[in-house]
Parts: C-alpha cells; sequence; structure tokens
C-alpha cells in the first residue's frame, strides 16, 4: 500500500522527496522479518520510528491500517475516499441508501451512523424502516467494538494535532489550485462518485509548503454536487510529523466576508488577515491625503 502511495504520487506530481520517503519506508516494511502488525499491537506505533525509514507520518499510516483496514491517504490519492463508500460497507446498505444518508444526514463516520441509528434520524432516510435500521445497529455495534478491540491492542491513539497550517497557507493553496486547475496544468484523477462516464476531471495539486505536505481536490460530495458548488469548494488535506487534518476552502456568500475565499470553521482568522492586508493600503491612502514629503513633493512637480 505504501508502494501504491508512492506511485500516485508520482504521477500526480508530488515532490520527489515526498515520493521516495514512502517507497524507502515500504522496503523497510518488507524487510521486517515479523509481521508488522504484530509489532504495532504488542508494542504500539512508537516503536515503529526506531526502524530505518520510518518516521512519525509513516508509523502514523501504519497504525491507522493494523487499527481500521484502510488507509485514508491512498484512498484521497485514487479519488476514492467518501462516507458514501464507508456507508456502502454496512451490511443492510447499498450505494442508493449510502447517497441518501450522506445528502440527508450529513454525517461521516461509523460512529456518526450509530448516532443517528439510535437517535432516530436513521429513521427518517427512505428507505429504513425500523427492521432495517435495528439491522444496522447491531452489525455497527458489532464492527465498531472490533475495531476499538483492535485500536486498543494497537496502543493508545497519538495526541491530537497541536497545530495546523495558518489561514493564509491554506488561501495560498487554494489559490494555487483554482489557477493551475484552471489552466490545465493538473494531473485529472477519475473519481468514483459522481462520475458515470469514468473521466479523469478532478484535478488535484501536492505542494510542500512551511513543513506541511498539502493535498487540494475540489470537493466531491454530495452536498457540493446538491448545491452546484463543486468548482468552488477546495478540500485541502495536509499532514506533517504525523498530524494530520483538512479543510475546506469556499466563497463566502454574505456578510463582511462576502465574495472572498474563507477557511470554513476559521473565518474569523481570515477577518483579521483581511483586515491585516487592507491596513497598508489604507494608511497610504491617508498619508497622501494629509500631504506626506511624498504627496509635497509630488505637488511640487505638478506646479513646476
Amino acid at each position: 500500500m505504501l508502494e501504491r502511495v508512492a506511485d500516485l504520487l508520482e504521477v500526480q506530481h508530488a515532490s520527489a522527496y515526498r515520493v521516495r520517503a514512502y517507497r524507502a519506508g515500504a522496503r523497510t516494511i518488507r524487510s521486517l522479518p515479523f509481521p508488522v502488525a504484530e509489532r504495532v499491537e504488542e508494542r504500539g506505533d512508537a516503536s515503529l520510528e526506531s526502524l530505518p525509514a520510518i518516521g512519525r507520518s509513516l508509523a502514523a499510516l501504519v497504525r491507522e491500517y493494523v487499527a481500521t483496514s484502510r488507509l485514508g491517504l491512498l484512498e484521497r490519492l485514487e479519488g476514492e475516499t467518501s462516507p458514501h463508500d464507508l456507508f456502502a460497507t454496512v451490511p443492510g446498505i447499498g450505494p442508493a441508501l449510502a447517497d441518501r444518508i450522506e445528502s440527508q444526514l450529513h454525517v461521516e463516520t461509523l460512529e456518526d451512523l450509530e448516532a443517528a441509528a439510535h437517535d432516530g434520524r436513521l429513521e427518517s432516510v427512505p428507505g429504513f424502516g425500523a427492521r432495517r435500521v435495528r439491522a444496522v445497529r447491531d452489525s455497527l455495534a458489532s464492527g465498531l467494538r472490533y475495531s476499538a478491540a483492535r485500536r486498543a491492542r494497537a496502543g493508545p491513539p497519538p495526541p491530537a494535532a497541536t497545530e495546523r497550517p495558518s489561514v493564509g497557507l491554506l488561501l495560498e493553496i487554494d489559490r494555487l489550485y483554482r489557477e493551475r486547475a484552471a489552466r490545465g496544468e493538473l494531473r485529472r484523477i477519475t473519481p468514483r462518485r459522481f462520475n458515470p462516464e469514468h473521466r479523469a476531471w478532478l484535478p488535484v495539486l501536492h505542494e510542500d509548503r512551511e513543513g506541511w505536505s498539502l493535498s487540494a481536490l475540489f470537493s466531491n460530495t454530495a452536498r457540493a454536487h446538491e448545491l452546484g458548488r463543486t468548482d468552488d469548494w477546495v478540500v485541502v488535506y495536509y499532514e506533517r510529523n504525523g498530524d494530520e487534518g483538512q479543510a475546506t476552502v469556499v466563497t463566502e456568500p454574505s456578510g463582511p466576508l462576502a465574495g472572498r475565499r474563507v477557511v470554513r470553521g476559521r473565518e474569523a482568522e481570515c477577518a483579521r488577515l483581511d483586515e491585516a492586508k487592507r491596513a497598508p493600503t489604507r494608511s497610504t491612502a491617508r498619508r497622501d491625503a494629509s500631504g506626506t514629503p511624498r504627496s509635497r513633493d509630488r505637488k511640487k512637480t505638478e506646479d513646476r
């Protein structure tokens, strides 16, 4: 799987350093004289960092796979990550029902789905009667207990990320992505969802900035398609030293920042950044209007 990640990063024009790092990690994993899952479950993923070419980021990926049997990074690179795909793995939920869950309930994890199955929200989705909801509850209870047991054997989860990219960096990646996508300069991947013609239409950008590895794609969620925002909402995934997360950048529809690009959930920071950018312009205008040496010199020249 790490080799597949490296191959996809390479064809999607990620940095050569990042590609080499995943291939080196894959070689280390292949060379181990014991199953890597056993080491993680017995000693925790921190022990992996003592191995050649396995740093915090790769150790976190290995632990993720041991705990969940999935690799979110690989799914993103293949254009296949979506709550829809996750829900469709639950017995009794097919592709059509998974689409309805995502578009109507706006839940993204199995834990969220389990909560919806207990609080009555799931039963409000067409196609879910009491019997089907009960079956989903039972299936999730069994599956999540099994996953929890695997996570427990793998050791405690790493501490939550204490840092995240600045809104300035996220907005810069958003600008670069949209500009390069518009010029047709980016590699396009073929998402499985909302793509009946199986076209390679979704541009992807990989950048390394300020120590962060960042990937940007237009949102391909049911909600984005429903609202016609697939060419506006940009999802930026970020990772550094095992800390990872994602942010969505959109055009603000109303308020003081209407028409401007903002990072969802961090609008106040975007407003402060916007204010800081405007301040020098206003300051210069005030100085010119009040007769600074620069404006007086210009007036003398005009008089002459």
